[in-house]
């Protein structure tokens, strides 16, 4: 392992501020001697339109970056790297390998496509779900680099945060080193770009995060982490009444419409004041609803790069470094206590006195129970008080842990009981038997029971104090899915956060780009509908969904079909009712599912949908088999293609395949109807016409 000790040694003497000029143009540092281990066929891509190999990557500097998607050291290093992709765009190339700790949703290539373009990862990424590359480059930890030379020769290996200046450094001096060489080890060629770019519509909602309510005025407020911004809906009316950011990510004080945030989480209130733990600013922030300015009071703008000593009391909080807040939550007292992912600890801000210090975790990764100053938490990124008990939703433990306040002390009362951060599942019953997976958020009613986003088993689950015991309230498990209904059906797509109010549960489903409506009195999910969407939308032009039944999960089983064996096609129709059309800015789309034993064979497995009549052409074999697609339509007003309405239904049919049958087509109309709050007028400005318009 020299070439692991190698690169250690450089990047403590960088960090150290000692000169490297041992290490300038030195063979032994920039030269490896053994070939890396190429990329596994097989595996699934990201960002790229087709597999690449090391083999025609040589010519640059490669580093290969192992890596989680809910590992926050993790996403500590996606804006180092983006740096250094920004600075070196001609001589090195990134390459990201997805190996999942938590299964199975954080394995699955969809979930890192969304998560790639949550994160704004522009370089390829391998889906190395069976640690296949992992174990060949012999990692054992998240995350870890891997430095390729020109030549494709392994020349270091490091795991943890890495700052910028040490990468830099390094690949400032390899790119000198063989530019001396005098022959043209270096291409000098920019990779060319394969990102994903999404043909969907944008939502009204990205990536939401977090969502607390307030009980006095029945106030809404989301953090639309993605777009950077704070939505406050009246939940009377399901109207939107102020957005808080300017949509643009950035740190920047000022008014509603002009202040800056960055991916903001979680929100507390206090007399009217909100504060807002905006995390990729590594920053507190305040938002006065009264006067709707918007001022930073904890935070640099920088992250924190070391731990906070339990004894230390910070009198400018100003002027201190934070690292990645996730929450933050109010007791009784009007104390802040702020979820520091980062940093594995909880603080505590005394806005009266306007100091701060850590109050829980010692800063040490783990799930160590206790006292508080001996006590480990493991990315804790959720919180909510209850008489004097503060509870935690502690992520990478995949634990609930109650830290009260009173005498000092912080238990599990959920997850695993031993301090293995590799002990979570997917398990109700008592403590000591149920399991969690990555739990996000945490919340409770004023009888003290308590409810989790269970966020990676993407399921709600409930905590009884009278019994210790954990079971599922909502949510199917597996890897998720976007559905309303009663409890047989609903499912989530890692939900972030939630809320309790009134005998509801207010969720914000991350991966759905929604929030959820849990009535826990009926046991049905719906989905918050926003009664004047053009406050969400991020400009005029910009084509939005703003409403459909994508949540509905609608299957019609049509009547059994006989056709002819041989050359034949599959005729569908819209009927759009009057006043509506296809929406020409948006691609709608049609995906077919294999038929049984190759009944039905069509010459693609997605069509794109450009008229309101589609003919399919499909080719029958004699037989009898179910013949199943999916429809996503997006349509709009005829004079309004910026406000999309979504349409998605499963079609299936049994057909027979036979010598003697006398047609060749399937016809099929499916008759498309505009949500609720759109026929009655709730939003929207069309009168709807139910005769249809193709």
């Amino acid at each position: 392992m020299r070439f692991l000790w190698r690169l250690s040694l450089l990047f403590l003497l960088i960090i150290g501020g000692v000169s490297l000029v041992g290490a300038q143009d030195d063979k032994s540092t920039y030269e490896g001697q053994i070939a890396a281990p190429e990329f596994p066929a097989g595996v699934e891509w990201v960002n790229t339109n087709r597999p690449l190999t090391l083999a025609e990557l040589h010519g640059k500097i490669v580093i290969l970056d192992f890596w989680t998607y809910g590992c926050i050291n993790c996403i500590h290093m996606i804006p180092v790297l983006k740096q250094i992709e920004d600075k070196y765009p001609n001589d090195m190339v990134i390459i990201g390998v997805h190996s999942a700790k938590f299964g199975p949703g954080e394995g699955k290539t969809e979930n890192i496509r969304q998560i790639v373009a949550r994160y704004n990862i522009h370089h390829p990424v391998i889906n190395d779900k069976d640690f296949v590359v992992w174990s060949s480059f012999g990692v054992r930890a998240w995350p870890t680099f891997a430095v390729l030379d020109p030549r494709g020769n392994m020349v270091a290996l490091q795991s943890g945060e890495i700052p910028f200046e040490a990468f830099d450094t390094y690949i400032e001096g390899m790119i000198r080193y063989y530019n001396g060489l005098g022959t043209k080890v270096m291409d000098h060629v920019a990779l060319p770009s394969f990102i994903n770019v999404s043909t969907s519509p944008a939502n009204l909602l990205l990536f939401p995060g977090k969502v607390m309510v307030d009980p006095l005025t029945q106030r809404l407020f989301i953090a639309d982490s993605n777009h950077n911004r704070i939505v406050i809906v009246d939940l009377a009316t399901n109207t939107v009444t102020d957005v808080i950011g300017g949509g643009e990510a950035g740190l920047q004080d000022g008014t509603f419409e002009t202040a800056l945030f960055n991916t903001p989480q979680g929100m507390a209130l206090h007399n009217e004041m909100l504060y807002v733990a905006d995390t990729n600013n590594h920053a507190i922030r305040a938002v006065d609803l009264k006067t709707q300015l918007v001022t930073t009071v904890v935070g640099t703008g920088a992250m924190g790069q070391g731990l906070m000593p339990f004894e230390m009391v910070v009198s400018d909080p100003l002027g201190f470094d934070l690292r990645s807040p996730w929450d933050v939550a109010f007791d009784d007292a009007g104390i802040l206590y702020i979820a520091m992912a980062g940093m594995h600890q909880v603080w505590q801000l005394d806005l009266t006195a306007n100091t701060m210090q850590a109050v829980v975790g010692s800063g040490a990764e783990g799930q160590k129970n206790g006292a508080f100053d001996r006590s480990e938490l493991a990315q804790p990124s959720g919180l909510f008080t209850h008489e004097g008990v503060l509870y935690i939703a502690d992520a990478e433990s995949s634990t609930i842990r109650a830290a009260d306040l009173r005498d000092k002390s912080v238990q599990v009362i959920a997850g695993t009981t031993d301090n293995d951060l590799f002990d979570f599942g997917d398990t109700d019953g008592a403590l000591g038997t149920n399991r969690l997976q990555h739990a996000l958020g945490v919340t409770g009613d004023e009888h003290g029971v308590l409810y989790f986003a269970d966020t990676y088993n993407n399921k709600i689950k409930r905590y009884d104090p009278t019994t210790s015991e954990t079971t599922t309230v909502m949510g199917l498990g597996g890897t998720g899915g976007y559905r309303d209904g009663a409890v047989n059906v609903a499912q989530f797509d890692e939900p972030g956060g939630l809320a309790y109010f009134d005998g509801k549960l207010y969720v914000a489903d991350t991966n759905n780009h929604a929030v959820r409506i849990i009535d826990l009195v009926t046991q049905t999910v719906s989905t918050l509908q926003i009664s004047n969407p053009s406050m969400l939308q991020q400009d005029s032009t910009t084509v939005t969904v703003v409403g459909g039944n994508a949540a509905s999960g609608d299957t019609l089983h049509l009547a059994d079909a006989t056709v002819q064996a041989g050359a034949g096609e599959i005729v569908l129709t819209y009927a759009i009712p009057r006043g509506f059309k296809l929406n020409p800015l948006a691609v709608s789309t049609i995906e077919v599912k294999k038929a049984e034993g190759d009944l039905a064979i069509f010459s693609q497995d997605s069509y794109t949908v450009d008229s309101t009549e589609m003919h399919l052409p499909v080719t029958f074999q004699a037989g009898t088999a179910p013949v199943t697609f999916t429809s996503t339509l997006f349509y709009c007003e005829a004079t309004q293609e910026a406000f999309c309405l979504v349409d998605v239904v499963t079609l299936s049919v049994d057909v027979t395949a036979t010598d003697s049958a006398d047609t060749h087509a399937i016809t099929m109309t499916r008759t498309v109807l505009p949500p609720a709050a759109y026929q009655s007028g709730t939003f929207g400005t069309t009168s709807i016409d139910q005769s249809s318009s193709k």
